[in-house]
Order: C-alpha cells, then structure tokens, then sequence
C-alpha cells in the first residue's frame, strides 16, 4: 500500500511538473504580451493632442515601452534562432525609432511646430511598430 501511494505520488508530481510551458514558451510568452504592451502604448500615445497630452502622459508611455522593449531583450536568448533572430530585428530598428522620438521631441521652438513634430513623430512611431513588431507571429 505504501508504495502504491509512492509510486502515485510520484506520477502526479511528474504530471503537474509537465503541465508548465517549456522556456522558448515561456519566452514567446513574454515577447508577445510585451509586444502588445507596446502596441496599447502607441495606441494610447498616438491618440493624445497636443492640448490633451501631458509630459508625464507622454514620458510613462515612453517609459513602459522602454520596459516592455527590456523585457524582450532579456527573453530573446531563450527563443529559438529564427525567432530570436526575428526578434532581435524588430527589437533594434523599434528601439531605434524610440531613442529618435525621445531625442527629437520638445526641441522645437514654437508651440505649432511641436504640434507638428509630436503627431509626426508618433505617426513614425506607430509604422515603426507595425513594421517590427507588428509582423512578429504570436499564434
């Protein structure tokens, strides 16, 4: 009887263990709710007029894609070639496009060229993310 309830044990122990997403799983997991996390933020930042924004609403947005693009880069190691390599890609020219629109907005003079630069540099950043991310396959 004891070793029944052993041997039992065991194959439940083994199942339950089995039950969780390998590491690549659990990476692609990451990438992809990241990957949405950006897209709500591009979302959210394109929506904003230069009369509705605030700086802090403007700079957390910026600060919760640099966290979820740091979060990508931690579980790319742990993709697969193809998609790390797909990853890496998107990772790079978005990130790219991030330290351009950080580094370009507020250098403008007058109020109607920082409407202009602003919803500019928004609209490149949401093609950005459909040309990057926006073709990495979660499915």
């Amino acid at each position: 009887m004891r070793a029944t309830l052993l041997i039992a044990g065991l194959i439940v122990s083994l199942l339950v263990t089995g039950c969780g997403g390998s590491e690549e799983e659990d990476a692609l997991a990451a990438v992809c709710s990241s990957r949405d996390g950006i897209a709500k933020q591009v979302d959210e930042l394109q929506s904003l007029t230069l009369t509705s924004a605030t700086t802090s609403q403007v700079t957390d947005g910026l600060q919760s894609i640099r966290d979820d693009l740091r979060t990508i880069r931690d579980n790319r190691a742990k993709l697969s070639d193809d998609r790390r390599q797909e990853v890496d890609t998107a990772n790079d020219a978005f990130a790219d496009q991030v330290k351009d629109l950080v580094g370009t907005v507020g250098r403008t003079i007058s109020l109607g060229d920082a409407k202009a630069q602003l919803e500019s540099s928004l609209k490149e950043l949401g093609t950005s993310y459909e040309d990057t991310f926006g073709q990495i396959d979660c499915s």
